[in-house]
């Protein structure tokens, strides 16, 4: 990235405004702003998230905050209520009051001075998420967002749960998030009354885990904020991007198709990332297009930033199996519109171990196939959102396809390009009333190496409906459609298309209740979405510049971190299990002197194919030292399981120094419903 010193307009910094809200608490912002905007108002744009902006995010926020005002705005990173140096306790994500206070920050800012009353959101993730659906409410100043990795769908779509299956994913953003909620505000810019905010947050910490276990269909819980519920409620532009190596790749799409505001779409190869800061590679000049958007949106500049595509994305050419990329070879392709008059929805029926040709007619008398999946299917998927730290993305899929139905595409005879969602169309039964299927997409290569391209999850209790699941009738046959994870990916010639399908895809997903043993039956079919050869790409020939941003701050490593992705497996007591290494060892932040020690653990285990022996671990320590202020948090969520039941146990334990001031415990059994 090329940092950029010399900015249009000086910037000044304000590291701790308190903006109030409707309730009496007050909010913790740091705003960037022209140093003239108290005599030349101009727009405010708004990122609204929970993870610490003195420190945690303070590096990244450097880069581009500091860009946009000195392009001519006020940028505020606003702590959530009960995170950084804002009042107040955080109790979940998304909750009315959240939003509540969002609406208050964006009024607060339209009145400030050296803002001229027209506001803009901001965000990646939380940010993202915030932004949409604050947008949703209309809050009179809000003229225009740009998102980034973001879901419109909280239930079918998100972390939580993927089509009824629950993620992995579940247990460790929540543990996240209990590490997060538990932290201490800085004395620096609280004063005295930072060990008295501290405590109270600790006292209203719960693990998350258990209210998201408690949501399991599609209920009043997620449609809350969820804005595929009411497209129509957002009448603001919308920038949306996202990265085929994210979990968030489907929002891009689901907002073009459904919006009826002016939108752009843009999904790179990148993982849970800002485009300017995306990995794998290439990185784009995001924050210039930002500007531009806003500029547009804020400022009425005539500068075509509707024109081009409505979507730009970027199509992946074939790579080895890794769990991790530089760079991913391609180019950028356009859509003039989404669903686009380009593509070609092709079915390619499934004939046996066959993927026919879609000149081919489906059989409906081939060979049944069938399979129980081992619970070692899985364990080189990868995490559901890429953070590329550490390597995290699916490695070689060929002992994963030993557990499963693999149906092979002859060796193609020429180039095929998909762009959007592979959809599989079956006709299944099963042995047991709770069932799921994961479906894969692999490039096989002429040396047989399977790269996953990408996947799919259906729980077959939630087949017709997701808030109204129904157990499976044993033996009974069920035709169901599974859409894959919107991807854009080359095949070359002389490699396979590959389908592969199991009944478990464990850590990934948490797996049903017991093995199942599922059928296949004739007359199924694999449907790609197809941009055919010589489809012009449609977005010129340059249509990114290099990043840019501003000079990011200073940090000093003081002890190393580690990171870790292993997979082990024990053939004496048949005990396999995934360990998840984050640490980042202690990190001082030159700004404001703080030291900061961060460190996640992850472990996911099994014994032999026992269903029921799967055990999710998320442990976080936090620790915060300046001088005489020295605090830490450990926190650790274990989620277990019966055949009917849920089993939650978590701990919080918190420091002074050497001396543990808080300590409390949590055991909690939930029901399983058909999952």
């Amino acid at each position: 990235m090329r940092v950029t010193d010399d900015l249009p307009h000086p910037v000044l910094r304000e590291d701790h405004v308190t903006v109030p809200v409707s309730d009496g608490i007050r909010l913790s912002a740091r705003v960037w702003r022209p140093e003239n905007s108290g005599t030349e108002p101009v727009p405010a744009v708004l990122e609204y998230i929970p993870y610490r902006k003195g420190d945690l995010t303070s590096v990244r926020d450097s880069v581009h905050h500091p860009y946009i005002a000195g392009h001519g705005y006020a940028c505020v990173r606003v702590d959530l209520r009960g995170t950084g140096e804002s009042e107040g306790v955080l109790l979940d994500e998304y909750l009315e009051r959240e939003q509540t206070d969002a609406e208050d920050v964006l009024a607060w800012l339209a009145t400030r001075p050296w803002c001229d009353g027209r506001t803009g959101m901001m965000g990646l993730s939380w940010g993202a998420f915030s932004a949409l659906q604050v947008a949703a409410r209309r809050p009179p100043s809000l003229r225009a967002i740009a998102i980034a990795s973001f879901t419109d769908d909280r239930y079918a779509d998100d972390m939580h749960y993927m089509n009824g299956c629950m993620l992995s994913d579940n247990l460790a953003e929540a543990g996240t998030m209990f590490a997060y909620a538990t932290c201490p505000p800085d004395p620096l810019l609280v004063g005295d009354a930072w060990r008295a905010m501290w405590f109270e947050r600790l006292a209203a910490a719960r693990p998350w885990v258990e209210r998201w276990l408690r949501h399991q269909r599609r209920d009043a819980y997620w449609q809350h904020a969820s804005v595929c519920e009411d497209y129509a409620a957002v009448r603001v532009p919308v920038l949306a991007s996202s990265g085929w190596a994210d979990g968030y790749s489907n929002a891009v799409t689901r907002l073009l198709e459904h919006l009826d505001v002016p939108r752009k779409g843009l999904i790179g190869p990148w993982s849970h990332k800002f485009p300017h800061q995306g990995e794998p590679g290439p990185a784009i000049g995001y924050l210039q297009e930002i500007v531009r958007w806003w500029d547009h949106w804020l400022k009425d500049a005539d500068n075509g930033v509707m024109d081009g595509p409505m979507l730009r994305a970027w199509m992946q050419e074939s790579v080895p199996p890794s769990t991790a990329y530089e760079e991913r070879p391609g180019r950028w392709v356009g859509e003039p519109s989404w669903p686009s008059p380009h593509i070609e929805e092709t079915a390619y029926p499934l004939l046996g171990p066959r993927l026919g040709s879609p000149e081919e007619k489906p059989l409906r008398a081939y060979p049944e196939a069938t399979v129980r999946s081992p619970l070692s299917v899985g364990q080189f998927a990868g995490k559901w959102a890429s953070y590329n730290a550490p390597p995290d993305l699916p490695y070689d899929q060929r002992e994963e396809d030993g557990g499963s139905i693999v149906h092979d595409s002859d060796p193609l005879a020429e180039r095929l390009e998909i762009l959007g969602s592979p959809t599989v169309e079956l006709e299944v039964s099963v042995n047991r009333p709770v069932a799921m299927i994961a479906a894969r997409l692999s490039d096989v290569a002429e040396d047989g190496s399977a790269t996953r391209v990408t996947y799919g999850l259906l729980n077959l209790t939630r087949r017709d409906s997701h808030d109204a699941p129904q157990p499976l009738e044993p033996g009974r046959r069920y035709r169901v459609t599974l859409r894959l994870n919107g991807v854009a990916q080359a095949f070359p010639p002389g490699h396979r298309v590959r389908l592969s399908l199991s009944t478990s895809y464990w850590p990934l997903a948490w797996p049903p209740p017991e093995p199942v043993l599922m059928t296949v039956h004739g007359g199924g079919s694999l449907v790609l979405p197809v941009r055919p050869a010589g489809e012009p790409d449609n977005v010129g020939a340059h249509p990114f510049a290099e990043p840019e941003g501003a000079r990011p701050l200073t940090t000093t490593r003081l002890e190393p971190g580690e990171q870790r992705w292993e997979v082990s497996r024990d053939l004496v007591h048949y005990r396999s299990a995934l360990e998840i290494v984050k640490d980042m060892g202690v990190e001082r932040f030159e700004d404001n002197a703080m030291e900061v020690r961060r460190r996640a653990y992850e472990r996911y285990d099994s014994v032999a194919d026992r269903f029921c022996s799967v055990r999710g671990e998320s442990a976080w320590t936090m620790g915060f030292r300046r001088g005489a202020f020295d605090t830490r948090t450990e926190t650790r969520t274990v989620l277990e399981c019966t055949p009917t039941e849920f089993l939650m146990h978590a701990t919080l334990d918190a420091y002074e120094g050497p001396h543990r001031v808080f300590s409390r415990t949590w055991t909690e059994n939930v029901p399983r419903d058909l999952l």
